[in-house]
């Protein structure tokens, strides 16, 4: 059971953890790629502003930066606080370590979006350099702290459950299939109703992760909430740290996205960062069980080796 306090108060649990660090000046960009569609049109302004002329809006003070965006003081330091920031004046200086880097040459390239006519080539270009930005941005803002109290939680577990539904299924599922091949019991959950049923059995020891992009997919919260009423450690893989997910996770880990279009869709996105966190999860796990790890993986390979040989080594 993770050492945060929870606490239930009219019906909705609540866990008190200390306050995230700010992102890092790096992460700025990312932070604004994933909030803005979930915030007013008015912080989207300043948003996108501070994003795209870090240099230019580091020297300007809250009333500056509010007329510049036509907004308000109070928007600008409300913007400031939902990008993790305590103040503007903390947001400014990550404005001005961020322009320092773009002068560098440390600035990331800015790709357009994929348009219906573009050639193949083209498609693999923009492709790429927004994967590399997703998980250029996750890394930057991934806490390191909630990562390695999520790993000691998974490599001490009885059990390990992980929810997901979509995509973010297919990342619970190559999650479970590595844990599976260093000796761990896990499983993966795409069914709603099995997932709830099977979270009643969930006790402490046990470890249930949820990955949801939204932090709002009720068919994962739900079997989250019920593994952390039984006493479960709870974590999730989440770009929203402040979404309702968050209520039920012991340890939340985040996730960047690239910019979501018509041809690219969020779940396509948002993939890409949460494989690099399953990864992290279990390469952390793997060098914290190797005694037994090593002597798993092994088995399984040699287990599997008759099926990668030639043909003609088989007859």
């Amino acid at each position: 059971m993770s050492s945060s306090v929870k606490e239930t108060f009219k019906d909705v649990a609540v866990e008190t953890r200390p306050a995230p660090a700010p992102p890092a000046p790096a992460a700025l960009a990312a932070k604004v790629r994933t909030l803005a569609p979930t915030m007013t049109r008015s912080m989207q302004r300043v948003a996108e502003t501070v994003a795209s002329d870090p240099a230019g809006c580091a020297a300007l003070t809250v009333t500056g930066l509010a007329e510049r965006t036509g907004t308000s003081e109070a928007t600008v330091v409300r913007t400031s606080r939902l990008l993790g920031y305590p103040g503007y004046r903390d947001l400014r200086l990550a404005l001005a370590a961020l322009a320092a880097q773009q002068a560098a040459g440390g600035a990331p390239a800015v790709t357009a979006d994929i348009a219906v006519d573009d050639s193949l080539v083209d498609v693999v270009a923009k492709l790429a350099q927004e994967e590399q930005q997703c998980l250029a941005d996750t890394a930057a803002a991934l806490d390191v702290t909630q990562l390695e109290a999520a790993v000691t939680a998974l490599s001490g577990a009885r059990r390990i459950d992980v929810y997901g539904i979509g995509a973010s299924n297919l990342v619970g599922q190559d999650l479970v299939q590595k844990l599976l091949r260093i000796g761990l019991i896990a499983h993966a959950h795409a069914d709603p109703h099995l997932a709830v049923t099977n979270a009643v059995q969930m006790r402490t020891g046990d470890v249930a992760l949820a990955i949801t992009h939204s932090g709002r997919t009720t068919d994962v919260i739900e079997p989250l909430r019920v593994a952390f009423d039984h006493g479960a450690t709870t974590i999730a893989i989440t770009g929203r740290p402040d979404g309702e997910i968050a209520a039920y996770a012991d340890h939340i880990l985040t996730t960047s996205t690239a910019r979501e279009s018509e041809l690219r869709p969020a779940a396509m996105s948002s993939r890409t960062s949460q494989l690099l966190v399953v990864d992290c999860l279990f390469i952390g796990v793997a060098q914290r069980t190797y005694e037994t790890a090593a002597p798993a993986l092994s088995a399984s390979y040699e287990a599997l080796a008759h099926r990668h040989s030639p043909r003609n080594n088989q007859r």
